[in-house]
């Protein structure tokens, strides 16, 4: 594959496109673009934006994906979680419904889209590592409950604020007098029969006789039944009389032209936010793209979809949108659909155009209602509470990642969740690298394997002891190994040679090589052969570069078997 190829990865798909993958990404982009009306309107409400940005931001961020991308089913727009991190990152810059909030979405989307461009450039795709799936899980649940309290103002029909889960509460029952009933049922039937559509719609058509694909294809389009119906219902009863708050007039227009703002002042202010969305969204997004490739025995390229993301988000920020990533649901619903290549996301920015061109008038009455409940049922299927008894029960140190990333979340924001999740995250790695699993090791009878003298019978010698240390020597964890070798020889006169076991060692840095010198002259003090045995090929390089091995007291052995062999004289 030529360099221009691997940037632009739609001049490979490009080349056996025929009328087959054609007429599937055709019916899937119908399908995507029936869902995606709706959660675009729903998602630009959750970002505290005016719905036609979610329009905005479904379009060409979609189109630029379609070039850049290696995924042949991600479907990139907005998602309820970046939407979360928006409004949290926006709310303290300026107030919602300003000009100032839109061109600090335009800025953030800007940003972000820089970082994911710039670290795909560097292929820095590895860094999305640093963040662990216990705290991912933690955080996406945190998250989907804040948004579902959040958008119980617009269930109630009342006024509250706050980005944590306390400040949204206090609001909610300050203003619980000022309920309006009207929106309360709207608000409830629509939750109702959303949550109805998605459990109950299929299995129903199934029984009546209606073959599953229609009936799939049913289920996914049920939401944009629920949007027409209760916008006939405001319209036909003239409900926006009885205070019932609805879209309104939504321009009649292709994106616009945008430009985000180049403040050093307020990039500043973005810059944290930016980069965790960048984070998030990558993670979310590659996630989900490699799931869905692997079942098509595809592959992806993180670093590439790196460049896609960056592009797309760059796009959003020119053409008035906010944020975007790559959809969890709505990638699947392309998938399932039958989307053979990235020209699915195209066709549907072009349906999503039309949207915006033609039928933006048919929501002026769409309440926000509507929109909130399709926010609170997309996001509900989010909530994982069982990863915090998975995580008890499997490892304690990654409970703790899990409850204080959750805990943080729902508390102090997202911004401060995620943050200490991913700190505690390295934090509880470094720790567990600072104190690594040393096991003193013995020959397994009748073979050449060796093991853990406290977890199996083996056979031992007196005077040679084998310790196996179970990670790679830097600095951190050098004197660990010193401390543990020295506990065990110190006290044991009979012992004559050690044996550092060295399957598990991948790199020794030189703190670390200078401790195996600091080590090799102490035992040499007290009449003590230091040896080592199954050095790996790339660490053996390495010591050769040095006089360690000139100055060695004992020898290395290619394997421990030969080792023992060799020091109890039986070789």
């Amino acid at each position: 594959m030529n360099n221009l190829e691997r940037y632009l990865p739609a001049m490979v798909w490009a080349k056996t496109y025929d009328r087959s993958a054609l007429s599937n990404d055709l019916i899937a982009a119908l399908i995507v673009t029936i869902m995606l009306i709706p959660q675009s309107l729903a998602y630009a409400l959750l970002a505290g934006l005016p719905p036609e940005a979610g329009l905005y931001a479904s379009i060409v961020p979609i189109m630029l994906y379609a070039l850049f991308g290696t995924s042949r089913a991600l479907a990139v727009g907005p998602v309820a979680v970046v939407s979360l991190m928006t409004a949290a990152a926006l709310g303290d810059i300026a107030a919602q419904g300003t000009m100032g909030y839109g061109v600090a979405a335009l800025s953030l989307a800007g940003l972000s889209g820089v970082m994911l461009l710039g670290m795909g450039l560097l292929r820095l795709g590895f860094v999305a590592n640093f963040l662990s799936h216990p705290v991912i899980a933690g955080f996406i649940t945190a998250s989907g409950i804040l948004i579902a309290v959040s958008q119980m103002k617009h269930i109630l029909g009342v006024s509250a604020q706050g980005h944590t889960l306390p400040e949204i509460l206090a609001e909610l029952l300050a203003h619980l007098g000022q309920t309006n009933p009207v929106t309360v049922v709207i608000g409830g039937l629509a939750v109702g029969l959303l949550f109805w559509l998605r459990k109950g719609l299929r299995p129903a058509l199934v029984r009546l006789g209606v073959p599953r694909g229609a009936a799939d294809i049913a289920v996914k389009a049920g939401p944009v039944a629920v949007v027409v119906l209760t916008t006939l219902a405001v319209w036909l009863f003239k409900l926006e009389a009885a205070d019932v708050k609805i879209v309104g007039t939504v321009p009649q227009s292709l994106p616009p032209f945008t430009l985000p703002s180049f403040d050093l002042g307020l990039l500043r202010q973005l810059l944290l936010p930016a980069a965790l969305i960048s984070i998030i969204g990558f993670v979310e997004s590659v996630s989900v793209a490699q799931t869905l490739a692997a079942k098509k025995r595809q592959r992806i390229d993180p670093d590439q979809e790196l460049i896609g993301l960056g592009a797309a988000n760059i796009g959003a920020a020119l053409t008035g949108g906010f944020p975007v990533t790559g959809g969890f649901s709505r990638s699947v619903v392309n998938f399932d659909a039958g989307a053979q290549t990235p020209a699915a996301g195209a066709f549907t920015a072009i349906g999503l155009a039309f949207a915006a061109l033609a039928l933006t008038p048919l929501i002026y009455f769409l309440p926000k209602a509507t929109l909130a409940a399709t926010i609170i049922v997309a996001v509900l299927s989010l909530v994982d509470f069982s990863i915090l008894r998975r995580s008890w029960a499997y490892s304690k140190a990654d409970f703790a990642a899990v409850f204080v990333t959750i805990a943080l979340t729902l508390g102090f924001g997202v911004e401060i969740g995620v943050s200490a999740g991913v700190g505690l995250s390295i934090a509880l790695h470094l720790y567990k690298s600072l104190r690594p699993h040393i096991a003193e090791v013995g020959q397994v009878p009748g073979s050449e394997h060796f093991r853990n003298v406290r977890r199996h019978q083996v056979i031992t010698h007196p005077n040679i002891v084998t310790l196996r240390m179970d990670e790679s020597l830097y600095f951190a964890n050098a004197r660990f190994l010193e401390d543990a070798i020295h506990n065990r020889v110190a006290g044991d006169g009979a012992v004559e040679h050690v044996v550092l076991l060295c399957s598990a060692i991948n790199e020794i840095d030189l703190s670390a090589l200078e401790s195996l010198e600091m080590i090799n002259e102490r035992l040499r003090e007290m009449g003590v052969t230091l040896h080592l045995s199954e050095v790996k090929g790339p660490v053996m390089d390495r010591l050769e570069q040095g006089h360690f091995l000139s100055e060695l007291s004992g020898q290395v052995f290619l394997s421990q078997y030969t080792a023992v062999q060799t020091l109890t004289g039986a070789a």
